[in-house]
């Protein structure tokens, strides 16, 4: 997508369809003029930041009472002139406005070109740009608060200083590289490789927190593993409080995965239930086994559920023994309300923690429910420290990781300069894309087609 800054440009920013209001955008050179040829007053010699109240016309004919914003450039979100139209929220008010302005100059937005203009203007860079993306998708508090965070230029600024520190270096070993006849070095090498450590520890930083991020954006997967009848389907519809999956007192009933998700304290958590895991010749049941497997090594927490009547502790031990400990794991015992006191007891004195619950009970569930925020919150980085949740950002950042890690081996190896230039100039590359001081039409046509039209 190429813009062309010699046209004016108009689209719905609201939503499609009925509503109370809706907002039209229109942003360009001639906005003013267009605006003004359609609207009951003349907003040309009008203050910047100001609302006017008065009426769309086509000819004499009122189309609508509308209230008009005007923003003079560079004070505007595009950094353009840009006026909001305010009117009421007709689908055929919507389209005549639209229609009267492309009669008089205007052209329809295309996909995230308010947005791109921005970009291009100098408003925000590329990574806040793709931000604002996703706090219009937002869908709970913690992806609202990551999304606020970036947009606001906290991960810009850590790349922009990682850049800066790069470039300072960089440039003394090209200076060196201009006096090579004279074997001189102005890069002091223990301060070079001390600064590249830094730097490597700063971006896997940053990209260890991709899995963390993605999971907050997308929300927190949570497998639920157990043997069959364990009661995975009914923790499943009572969390939901709907009937999700089918519960059955034949063994093995759920063969796939059953995925729904669910927002907790302004968490979003995404629950998986999963075929029961057991030795099985049937070839359909095996495939779900494997499948719930999987599933248990992609999620950020799993539970493991157990029906306490029929498990002993000798089974329990074995279960637990075979399954990853690597991802956290939330040991429940379900049916408890149907046990003696003194085996309950012996669960208890287990040795291991477990949450004690009776899935057909949804009241009994808020232990679990305050127990997978908890875990989430040990995950939490602090409010100062950078997430990454973008993808395109996290393979830019594994990039420049790979780079700095070429130079530091260059280092070790005594390898010219001219070749330390080369690996350091890639990192900035990768670290540039990510904030779009280094852009291709192709790449910035990916970013903003993916936004609303409005937008």
């Amino acid at each position: 997508m190429i813009l062309d800054y010699s046209d004016t440009i108009c689209a719905l920013s609201t939503a499609n369809g009925i509503g109370a209001i809706a907002v039209i955008r229109v942003s360009g050179k001639n906005t003013f003029p267009i605006v003004s040829a359609i609207f009951s007053k003349d907003i040309s010699s009008k203050k910047t930041h100001t609302a006017h109240f008065g009426t769309i016309k086509e000819g004499n004919k009122i189309i609508d009472e509308v209230l008009v914003n005007v923003f003079i450039n560079p004070q505007s979100f595009t950094g353009e002139d840009t006026v909001e139209i305010g009117c009421h929220g007709s689908v055929y008010v919507q389209q005549k406005i639209l229609q009267l302005l492309l009669k008089n100059g205007a052209r329809m937005a295309k996909a995230g070109e308010f947005s791109m203009r921005a970009f291009a203007n100098g408003k925000f860079d590329l990574s806040q740009a793709e931000a604002i993306s996703d706090l219009i998708s937002s869908s709970n508090e913690a992806s609202h608060k990551l999304a606020m965070q970036q947009m606001r230029g906290g991960f810009s600024k850590e790349i922009d200083d990682l850049r800066e520190e790069l470039i300072n270096f960089a440039s003394l070993i090209e200076l060196e590289l201009d006096f090579s006849e004279e074997d001189v070095e102005f890069a002091d090498r223990t301060q070079l490789n001390e600064l590249l450590t830094r730097i490597e520890g700063k971006l896997k930083s940053l990209t260890d927190s991709f899995s963390y991020g993605n999971a907050i954006k997308n929300g927190i997967p949570i497998a639920i593993i157990g043997r069959p009848n364990a009661g995975k389907s009914t923790l499943l519809n009572s969390i939901l409080k709907e009937e999700r999956a089918i519960v059955s007192e034949i063994a093995g009933t759920t063969r796939d995965t059953i995925e729904e998700k669910i927002i907790i304290e302004g968490i979003e958590f995404r629950f998986i239930d999963t075929a029961g895991l057991r030795e099985t010749e049937d070839e359909i049941e095996k495939i779900g086994v494997k499948r719930a497997l999987e599933q248990l090594e992609k999620s950020t927490i799993y539970i493991y559920l157990f029906d306490s009547n029929q498990m002993n502790m000798i089974e329990l031990k074995q279960d637990l023994k075979e399954l990853d400990d690597s991802v956290t794991r939330i040991i429940v015992a379900n049916k408890t309300d149907l046990i003696s006191e003194e085996k309950l007891q012996e669960y208890k004195d287990f040795g291991i923690e477990i949450l004690f619950i009776s899935a057909k009970e949804t009241d009994s569930l808020e232990n679990l429910k305050q127990k997978l925020v908890s875990e989430m919150e040990k995950q939490t980085i602090s409010q100062n420290d950078i997430i990454v949740t973008n993808l395109r950002h996290f393979e830019a950042l594994s990039q420049a990781h790979d780079a700095i890690i070429q130079v530091k081996n260059g280092l070790e190896n005594n390898i010219s300069g001219d070749f330390l230039a080369i690996d350091i100039r890639q990192s900035l590359h990768f670290l540039g894309e990510i904030t779009g001081q280094v852009s291709t039409d192709e790449l910035l046509g990916n970013i903003f087609g993916k936004f609303c039209i409005g937008k």
